[in-house]
This record gives structure tokens, C-alpha cells and sequence, in this order.
């Protein structure tokens, strides 16, 4: 089986899987001279002969014909493990840059570890599939037909005869190639739900020790492990039991082509040099495609792997822009944005219009599933398919160029990513030309240098998602790295969540020192932290129910005030209750 994509996809390793099925054809006529020495050699040693100067050529040309044959087959090899790691590297860097040109956006169409396994696993069966299955395919084709004209002419009846059984071992294989196919997809489908699954609960398992609920998880993994054993067993068994068909055509043709050899020789057509010739040549025409079927069960993995690699690589880009944004400040109009989700039963955010000036705070609040979050995404650009008007510095949102609104607008969440390495290589992800002096004065803007002074300071050790300092050092950490870009327009979403009261001061405290610099947007479900807004907007069930100042909003008694009085009375309460 040849997935006609796949060798459009890799180009480039065409000609080195030429290279190898080249140098395997010659090492096939090398071994071709070598049988027909040996066969000279018995055949005048049947008949008497006694010319030892003439078997010491031949036999100096069977041993040149030899390493000759061994010269090939290591350069058919080098040329296979050149092809398949080429092809390795190109569609490793083509996945890794549909990943980055997706970014966030993979995620709505398949979930990391698909898109980790598509990488690594799915990467591996294709070099695989290139390094050993493509070649041997071409030459199980080369071979027979060589062959056929070598022995042609030695007995044309056994050289036909030997050419018109070949072909059973590649019929064998198309008959069972479609329902291989199949078990091989699902296979693979189990194989990713399982990654799934574990890369899952492994991230969870926080959360499931909590809530005692690992036990239950437990058996749920070996449920679904279960049954990618046995799907891989029926795989397995299927391989054998046409293995073991392969075996009975290529032995039996081989057995064939001694009893052809015979034939030939009783009728007196052939004397016993060329007899042997057809008797130990008649083996070559099976053995490349019984290798072939050998690997079949590569070719079946690789376009399975290949089909959810493609799956990825097919995935329409975000729509990109072509305008770029001006330099220095910049202000935000949003008049009737909509976004609806895909299959979700009502838009996440309805008919909303807000303005953020190009210097001063504004907030966003509003109860959960409000759709705070979604209008951060619109104005990130992280989602496009909005209706309605969302400008910046006077250019439609959806018009301008992804880098242009990524340099301009920086995102910070309530769950920023610190990568394991130092604080410096952590900050210059912003900026990866800025000096340590910057560096140190984004920490102190986030009121984090004298933590990290104390110790290594921009030289100190992180671990992967910065586990080896607390959730509130994280946050700030982010936050100065957020400082560092020195953008235009900021937004925090939700970034003093679920942190300790000391990291959610000093947040809101450089947030508000931003604000008088920049476009600054807070995203919070705090109504204590959107206070000394210059703007307050609240959101419910996706649509903009007030909007003022917080003296504002607390005076027209709707449904701001409520729900500060709520937040105000459990705060109250915690007070109480700690104190």
C-alpha cells in the first residue's frame, strides 16, 4: 500500500529511496553473479573438469561479487536511514509550525495529547514507513522482473511460470489490505483516546487525590487499556495468519522453481549449471516479497499515523489580516460584538459595546459564564468570527495582522505558563534583547525582585510550571514578564485569581500604576478589585447589563450593587471567621 500524499509531502526523500532501491537492485545482480559462479563451479566439477585456473577466477569473481553485494546492501541502508530521517525532521517541523500558526486554536478540533502523539508516535511510524516499507515495495516490484530476464533465457518455461506465481503474495496482500486498514485506524484511535486519557489525569491528579477519586480513574484507564490490547492482538493475529499464507507461497515457489530446475534437466533443456541457476534463483523471486509482507503491518500503522497528521496539517489557519497597527497608544471601540462557540446553544457574548481609552483602567465584571473571557479572547484575536464592530487604534479587529495585534495587545491570565529554566529565560520570552536591568525592573514592578534578590536572583532555578514557588510568585512572575513587552493595550484576565491576599495587592497595585501609561482591561469576578476603575462594565449571560463608575453603579441599586453586597457580606464573614 502507497499513500500517494505521503510521497508528495516528502519530496525530498524521493530520490534517496531511489538511491536505496538502486543500490539493492545492484546488489541483487551482485548476488545473481555470485549464483551463477557457484553453479559453474558445480557443474564442471560434476562433468570432471580439472581446470583449477579457471575456478580460481570464477571464484575470485564470486568473492568480488560478494562484497560487492555487501557494499550495496549497506548503501541501500545508509540511503533508506537518510530518507526516513529526512522525512522525519520535515514533517516534525511541519507539525510544530501548524501548531504555532494554529496557536490556542488546535484545541477546538483536537485535544495535546493528540496533537503530542501526532508528533512523536505518529512521526516515528512514518519513518518507519519510509525507511523500510517504500523501499522494499519498489524492489519486490524491480526484482522478479529482473529475474524473469535472467533466467529467461536459461528455461523460458520455469522463468514464466515463476513470474506468474510471484504476484500471489502482493494479491494476498491487497485482499486483506482493506480490512487491515481499518483495524489499524481504530487502533490508532484507541492508541490516542488512552494518551488521552493519562496526559489527563496526570495533569488532574491534584484534583483526584483531593476528591478521592484516583481509585475510580484507575479502573477507568485499565477499561480503556483493555481494550487497546485487544485491539492490538486482533491486529497481531490478523499479521500472522497472513505471515504464515506468505510463508506457504514463497517456500512452496521456491520448492517450485527445484522441481522446475529438475524438469528441466530430465527433458534435457538445461544441463546442471543452469539448473542450479534456476533452482537457487527461483528463492529471489519470493524472498523481497515475502519481506514486503513482513512490513505491511508498517505501511498500515504509517498511513494510519499519516491520516491524523494530515488531519492537523489540513486544519484551516485563523483568517489573518493585512493591516498593521500604528506605534504608541491606542484605544479599543467594540459596538455590537456577537461570538457564538460551534454547537453551542446561545452566542457567549450578545450585542456588546464598550470603550477602552488609550491610557486608563477599565474592568469587566460579572458572574461565571458570564462571558468575560470570550471578550478577551475577541480582543487577543484569539477568536475571529465575531459579528458586529471591534476596533483598534481605528482598524477592524479581523483586519489586522496576527503579529501586528500580538506586539500591540498582551494577554494575561489567571493560569500563565513558567517553563522550567531560569528567571531571566523565563522574562526574555518578551523580550529576548532586554538587559538585566529591565529585567530586574519589571520584577520590582511586580514587586518580586526581593524574593528573587535573596536568592540566585535572574540566575535562580524554576521548574516546570513554576511548582517550586508558590501560585501568588507565579502570577507576578507572569505579570512581569507581561511589563517587560511594554505593550499597548493590556489585559488581565482574571490574573489575581486564586492567589494568596499579599500577590493580589501587589498585582492590582502595579495594574493600576499600568493603567496610567497604557490601555489597561481587568477581567475579575472582584468587584473589590474593579473599584477605582475609570470604567466599570457588567456582563450578564453575555450581554452588557450596566456600565459607570463604581460610585455609579452602586447608586442606581441593580444588579452591580447586589452582587457587591453579596461578595462584600462573604467577605465580611471570612473576616469574622479568621479573626
Amino acid at each position: 500500500m502507497i499513500e500517494k500524499r505521503l510521497l508528495r509531502f516528502a519530496e525530498g526523500a524521493v530520490r534517496r529511496i531511489a538511491a536505496a532501491v538502486a543500490a539493492q537492485w545492484l546488489g541483487l545482480l551482485c548476488g545473481v553473479a555470485v549464483t551463477a559462479a557457484v553453479s559453474y563451479i558445480i557443474g564442471q566439477l560434476a562433468r570432471g573438469g580439472e581446470d583449477y585456473g579457471a575456478f580460481a577466477a570464477v571464484l575470485i569473481i564470486a568473492a568480488a561479487a560478494a562484497l560487492l553485494r555487501a557494499f550495496f546492501t549497506a548503501a541501500a541502508s545508509r540511503a533508506s536511514f537518510r530518507a526516513s530521517s529526512g522525512v522525519k525532521r520535515l514533517f516534525r517541523e511541519r507539525v510544530y509550525q501548524k501548531l504555532l500558526d494554529l496557536g490556542g486554536a488546535y484545541t477546538e478540533t483536537l485535544s495535546t495529547a493528540d496533537a503530542f502523539q501526532t508528533a512523536t508516535e505518529g512521526v516515528d511510524q512514518l519513518e518507519v514507513y519510509f525507511a523500510r516499507y517504500i523501499p522494499q515495495f519498489f524492489y519486490s516490484m524491480l526484482a522478479p522482473a529482473t529475474l524473469f530476464c535472467v533466467l529467461a533465457p536459461l528455461d523460458l518455461r520455469a522463468a514464466l511460470v515463476l513470474l506468474v506465481c510471484a504476484p500471489l503474495i502482493p494479491a494476498l496482500l491487497l485482499m486483506i489490505g482493506k480490512m487491515a486498514g481499518k483495524m489499524a485506524r481504530r487502533q490508532m484511535g484507541s492508541y490516542i483516546t488512552l494518551g488521552d486519557r493519562f496526559l489527563e489525569n496526570i495533569q488532574g491528579m491534584t484534583a483526584l487525590k483531593v476528591y478521592s477519586a484516583d481509585g475510580a480513574r484507575q479502573e477507568e484507564m485499565a477499561r480503556e487499556a483493555e481494550s487497546f490490547r485487544q485491539s492490538t492482538m486482533r491486529i497481531l493475529r490478523m499479521q500472522l495468519a497472513s505471515i504464515i499464507v506468505m510463508d506457504v507461497v514463497a517456500f512452496g515457489g521456491a520448492a517450485l522453481g527445484v522441481v522446475l530446475a529438475a524438469l528441466a534437466v530430465r527433458r534435457g533443456s538445461a544441463d546442471i549449471p543452469q539448473a542450479l541457476m534456476i533452482a537457487l534463483l527461483s528463492a529471489e523471486f519470493f524472498i523481497p516479497l515475502r519481506q514486503l509482507g513482513s512490513l505491511f503491518h508498517v505501511s498500515m500503522n504509517g498511513v494510519a499515523a499519516s491520516e491524523r497528521m494530515f488531519r492537523l496539517l489540513d486544519l484551516e489557519l485563523p483568517p489573518d489580516g493585512d493591516k498593521m497597527l500604528p506605534e504608541g497608544a491606542l484605544d479599543v471601540r467594540l459596538r455590537g460584538v456577537s461570538l457564538t462557540y460551534p454547537d453551542a446553544p446561545a452566542p457567549a457574548i450578545d450585542g456588546v459595546s464598550i470603550d477602552i481609552p488609550p491610557r486608563g483602567l477599565v474592568s469587566v465584571v460579572g458572574e461565571s459564564g458570564g462571558g468575560k473571557s470570550t471578550l478577551a479572547a475577541v480582543l487577543s484575536g484569539a477568536r475571529r468570527g465575531y459579528t458586529g464592530s471591534a476596533s483598534i487604534g481605528g482598524l477592524e479587529l479581523r483586519d489586522i495582522s496576527r503579529g501586528s495585534l500580538n506586539r500591540a495587545v498582551t494577554l494575561v491570565s489567571h493560569d500563565g505558563y513558567v517553563f522550567s529554566g531560569t528567571v531571566a529565560e523565563n522574562l526574555r520570552l518578551a523580550r529576548p534583547d532586554a538587559s538585566d536591568a529591565e529585567l530586574v525592573s519589571a520584577l520590582e514592578k511586580a514587586r518580586l525582585w526581593d524574593f528573587f534578590a535573596a536568592g540566585d536572583g535572574l540566575e535562580a532555578r524554576l521548574d516546570e510550571r513554576g511548582a517550586n514557588i508558590s501560585g501568588g510568585q507565579r502570577q507576578r512572575l507572569c505579570l512581569a514578564r507581561a511589563l517587560l513587552r511594554d505593550s499597548a493595550i493590556y489585559i488581565f484576565d482574571e490574573a489575581a485569581s486564586n492567589i494568596d491576599a499579599e500577590s493580589e495587592a501587589a498585582i492590582m497595585e502595579s495594574v493600576r500604576e499600568l493603567a496610567g501609561t497604557r490601555a489597561v482591561l481587568l477581567i475579575t469576578h472582584r468587584l473589590a478589585a474593579a473599584e477605582p476603575s475609570d470604567m466599570i462594565y457588567v456582563l450578564d449571560g453575555g450581554k452588557l447589563a450596566e456600565s459607570g463608575t463604581h460610585t455609579d453603579l452602586l447608586a442606581r441599586g441593580g444588579g452591580y450593587a447586589r452582587l457587591h453586597g453579596r461578595q462584600k457580606e462573604l467577605e465580611d464573614f471570612r473576616t469574622r471567621q479568621s479573626s
